[in-house]
């Protein structure tokens, strides 16, 4: 099970069979899942959360395949927010989503960037990729911010269909050196950086 992560906004708690009932009354919004991969079923089923957590989510947990956390922010600690995730492969190895009531605050990069020290400072990976829809610019812009780079483009099926995407990197190396220049500045202060 990953441990519970900090920013200077936000509580990342790992993810539970118990936030399946919360999350189940949030995530099913054409907002949220638009740019999501197409394994996310929609219309999204009455028991989707449940199912992927209880049948997906926690036993690659316990694998140590994934690592998933919901988000809260620190001022409601017992209202999910949103959730961000990490997994071994290839070409995805981190996605998210945000109940849009909670966009353009800076949120997200901030649990991306506890979640990218997690990936490279706790696991020891050395290459963290993101695709990405060229469609979604606020996911865009967060890869931006937190010194990825774009690396391709793809068709990639998607809620939405078949999209023109971006693949996104960073390698350790370039992690460490885009922390080592905001040394000073927390995880908010990067976040609202445009």
């Amino acid at each position: 099970m990953p441990p519970a992560l900090e920013t200077p906004r936000l509580l990342l708690r790992p993810l539970a069979l118990a936030d399946a009932e919360q999350v189940q009354r949030i995530f099913p919004q054409w907002q949220i899942v638009q740019y999501l991969n197409a394994i996310v079923p929609w219309p999204y089923p009455p028991d989707g959360a449940l199912t992927y957590y209880r049948d997906v989510a926690l036993p690659a947990i316990e694998r140590g395949e994934q690592w998933h956390w919901t988000l809260r922010l620190k001022t409601k600690p017992e209202q999910i927010i949103g959730a961000i995730g990490l997994l071994r492969s290839d070409t995805e190895n981190r996605g998210f989503w945000l109940a849009p009531e909670f966009h353009r605050q800076g949120l997200m990069t901030e649990a991306v960037i506890a979640v990218n020290d997690y990936w490279f400072d706790v696991l020891g990976f050395s290459v963290l990729r993101a695709p990405k829809a060229i469609a979604n610019i606020a996911s865009r812009r967060i890869s931006e911010k937190t010194g990825m780079r774009r690396i391709g483009t793809e068709e990639r099926p998607l809620v939405s269909g078949l999209q023109r995407s971006e693949a996104w990197e960073i390698t350790a190396d370039e992690w460490r050196a885009f922390r080592k220049r905001g040394q000073g500045e927390d995880a908010k202060t990067l976040a609202s950086n445009q």
